[in-house]
């Protein structure tokens, strides 16, 4: 069987991108769910800003080694253990009586996650010709997007019928359901049709440390990795863990219409994958396109400021709607991985650029809920406290802009495949 030829590779397309998606909405969907858990189990501000922050720390801190073991022992098996591992955190989370519980529980899930984006690049870089790869990872990066969607109005109208133990509980299980479908798509059909789930690399492996040394010391790898910090901790950090609680605290909203107002912005990211990587292509850059969109997140950002933390409605709608539409453009980071380095350093590089983006992640819940319990210990209003909030998303735009100004590209007309 020619994998890159073969009807069934979209069969693994599609597995894979549904995994995604679950596996996607799992990271903010515990932001839904945020004042229930605090009263609940009697935390702070920071503790919830610590319970987001820490599967993002894990998902953060495993990225390289993912893209490492990938690269070297191929991506069907870490895939495959991920969603299962997924699914084990979030059954774990919804049966939790003690917030140390929790904190196991989001560990858990920060690891099965970890393994997801790496392994997703790989696999589709398997089984589809390099023309179809920039096109393929938009809608790549669609489906994380949907995954997103799918913990806005879907999930809260889910945890209104059941209960936020039982939401949770039904989907850690279909997660692990999904791991045991991509045992059976990734491993099993292959080898029906003679075909290794993993082809063995021949070429000369090289050494864990000159490797990351060789990385570590490329100027292009580390303003993928300052891109990546801007266009995606910002945003990911912030609807999973504080977007819900500031419109309910600011705008007075309700619980579904605040979750209403963040898939305005699941909607933009939803449009944009394709679109920018469809745009880039038409265009035969990803670089110009992309500075676009960093300067549009970063002008957004700081019209929180200029109004005070409190734009008016009409313009918040607008705002999420554009910050939702920068990060789906995200996709880009990875076309640009694609085109810069060769075929078996793509595991480690991509690990390296999505460290980048999910440290700001990690970075950002844990400073906002700092920032808030400040303020909400007699030191002033909320709205204070969101307002000195919104600095560290426009911080983290500007190091984004910087990194993405520092990208050198080849243009896509002249490439070679490689």
């Amino acid at each position: 069987m020619d994998k890159q030829n073969s009807r069934f590779r979209w069969v693994v397309f599609a597995s894979v991108l549904v995994t995604y998606l679950l596996m996607a909405s799992q990271r903010t969907a515990p932001g839904l769910i945020t004042d229930q858990v605090m009263r609940e189990f009697h935390v702070t501000a920071s503790t919830i800003g610590l319970l987001t922050s820490i599967q993002f720390f894990v998902y953060t801190g495993l990225q390289i080694p993912m893209g490492i073991l990938a690269d070297r022992y191929g991506p069907n098996f870490f895939l495959i253990v991920g969603a299962i591992l997924t699914g084990l955190g979030t059954i774990i989370y919804s049966l939790g009586t003690h917030e140390f519980v929790l904190f196991f529980s989001r560990i858990l899930t920060g690891i099965g996650d970890a393994t997801i984006w790496v392994n997703m690049v790989l696999i589709l870089g398997q089984w589809f010709k390099v023309k179809e790869f920039v096109r393929l990872i938009g809608f790549a990066g669609m489906a994380g997007s949907l995954g997103f969607l799918l913990a806005t109005v879907p999930f809260t109208a889910w945890i209104g019928l059941l209960g936020w133990r039982a939401a949770f509980f039904s989907t850690g299980l279909l997660l692990c359901l999904s791991g045991i479908l991509l045992y059976f798509v990734l491993i099993k059909k292959p080898k029906q049709l003679n075909e290794p789930a993993a082809v063995k690399n021949e070429i000369r492996r090289e050494k864990t440390l000159p490797l990351l040394r060789r990385i570590f010391s490329n100027r292009q790898a580390w303003a993928l990795f300052f891109c990546h910090f801007g266009i995606v901790g910002a945003y990911v950090g912030f609807i999973g863990s504080w977007a819900v609680p500031y419109a309910m605290d600011v705008y007075g909203m309700t619980r579904s219409d605040a979750s209403q107002l963040i898939m305005i912005g699941m909607i933009g990211a939803l449009m944009s994958a394709p679109l920018t990587s469809w745009l880039s292509s038409r265009l035969g850059t990803i670089k110009r396109p992309y500075v676009v969109v960093h300067i549009g997140i970063l002008l957004c950002w700081a019209t929180f400021l200029l109004f005070n933390g409190r734009p008016p409605f009409f313009m918040l709608i607008i705002l999420f709607f554009i910050i939702g539409f920068g990060y789906g453009a995200s996709a880009l980071t990875f076309a640009v991985v694609r085109q810069s380095f060769p075929i078996i350093d793509s595991g480690v590089i991509s690990g390296f650029a999505n460290t980048g983006g999910f440290l700001s992640a990690v970075l950002l819940p844990s400073i906002f809920g700092i920032v808030l319990d400040h303020f909400q210990l007699g030191r002033g209003t909320i709205g204070d406290g969101y307002y000195h909030g919104f600095i560290t998303p426009v911080i983290f735009s500007m190091i984004g802009l910087v990194g993405v100004i520092f990208i050198k590209e080849k243009s896509q007309g002249t490439e070679k495949s490689r």
